[in-house]
């Protein structure tokens, strides 16, 4: 995905290299990484850096679609869409800056996000939220997502096994 997507206040464009301090500032807060699977706590700007120049060749070879949501310029969050063999749907993973929570700008994005794969021919996606952060699952909710199991997920940022439940949706066109 390298074009940009508008949607009614968010601007989701490619995650660029300058990014990078305000990703890191973001990810930072436990707040933000203790509900993610693959953020550590204290990520260094270096790490993410990395993880900004992987995006490219993912996108190339359409198993990974990583937006930046931008607000009036500034980056407060992050939406992408990852699968893990091709053929396989993509699973939806997103966090956003304490500061704008409560704003529906993820769910925004997301829905911005999933039409812009359902445009492509795009018939079902993944995703999921600990069980201990319902706000993500209100979030999948809106968007159409239902349960579809309870597992232990590993958590990076809490060095533990987290409840978690798995949710799938079939597209608006599917």
């Amino acid at each position: 995905m390298s074009e940009e997507l508008q949607t009614e206040r968010l601007l989701l464009r490619s995650i660029r290299p300058a990014d990078a301090d305000a990703i890191t500032q973001i990810v930072q807060d436990p707040k933000v990484y203790r509900m993610l699977s693959s953020v550590a706590p204290n990520q260094p700007k270096a790490q993410t850096l990395g993880w900004i120049t992987s995006h490219s060749a993912a996108a190339m070879a359409d198993s990974e679609h990583v937006r930046a949501m931008i607000v009036d310029g500034d980056l407060v969050g992050v939406i992408g869409a990852k699968r893990a063999a091709t053929g396989l749907p993509f699973t939806i993973g997103y966090w956003l800056a304490p500061k704008v929570w409560g704003k529906g700008l993820t769910t925004e994005a997301a829905r911005g996000l999933l039409s812009w794969l359902e445009g492509r021919g795009e018939t079902a996606f993944l995703s999921g939220h600990f069980v201990d952060n319902p706000a993500s699952g209100r979030v999948l909710h809106k968007l159409g997502f239902m349960r579809a199991g309870r597992r232990k997920l590993f958590s990076l940022g809490r060095g533990e096994s987290v409840e978690h439940f798995d949710m799938a949706r079939l597209a608006r066109n599917a």
